[in-house]
């Protein structure tokens, strides 16, 4: 089937989606890591629309989006599906894809928060995201979202959240909070316990770190005057 090459960043939570996937197929790949501040001259050839990771290389073609990655993979590896067979299933699954999606840009606002109102007013935005997925996605108890095996909606949400979770640790606020949402709160240990993404999960206490250092920068970036 060709070679596999995956240039990416091991703490970004869309790495991350590529990664489980590879990894739950049993597929053997080149991690070619990328340097945040400084891309590598095949990443901009590879992905010259966005010049962003990941990007999976596949017999030298170059693969761009993390869920579209998700998706390849995923239709030319057919072991451990990821995606129902059943056509209202699996457009169900799309569809709770493309929410996940949509819960990314709430993210600047807890990382770019200067004081307690408006770390507040970001963290209820995500909590609003999050009672959506209590009460529509995982009202019925399922210990994945895909019932009793990973699927791509578990891989589109696991990774998020995990980065929320981290984000919110170096904001110093629990942003998951098992009172307010069990279901949610459950889900997220059994997908993070599951064997194959426990063995590929990003150590807490380096990602902690490493997240802390972009957002300070990132934090001391917005702070300087234009030229």
């Amino acid at each position: 089937m060709g070679d596999l090459k995956l240039h990416g960043f091991w703490y970004s939570p869309f790495t991350m989606r590529v990664v489980w996937t590879l990894k739950l197929k049993g597929l053997s790949y080149e991690n070619i890591e990328e340097d945040r501040y400084n891309k590598s001259p095949q990443l901009l050839e590879y992905n010259p629309v966005h010049k962003k990771t990941p990007v999976l290389v596949h017999g030298g073609k170059p693969i761009c989006e993390s869920m579209v990655i998700v998706e390849y993979i995923d239709e030319l590896w057919p072991q451990n599906p990821l995606l129902p067979h059943d056509p209202y299933q699996r457009a169900q699954a799309k569809f709770w894809v493309a929410y996940a999606e949509q819960m990314v840009p709430v993210m600047p606002a807890l990382i770019f928060s200067t004081n307690a109102e408006e770390k507040e007013k970001a963290v209820e935005k995500m909590w609003e995201h999050f009672k959506v997925l209590e009460d529509h996605c995982l009202a019925d108890k399922r210990k994945f979202f895909g019932g009793d095996k990973i699927n791509i909606v578990d891989i589109a949400f696991g990774s998020l959240v995990t980065l929320f979770i981290t984000v919110g640790d170096v904001k110093q606020v629990n942003i998951l909070v098992a009172e307010k949402f069990p279901l949610l709160h459950v889900w997220f240990d059994n997908f993070k316990n599951a064997p194959i993404i426990k063995e590929n999960f990003p150590d807490r206490e380096k990602m902690l770190t490493t997240i802390k250092a972009i957002m300070e920068k990132a934090m001391m970036e917005r702070r300087l005057p234009s030229s």
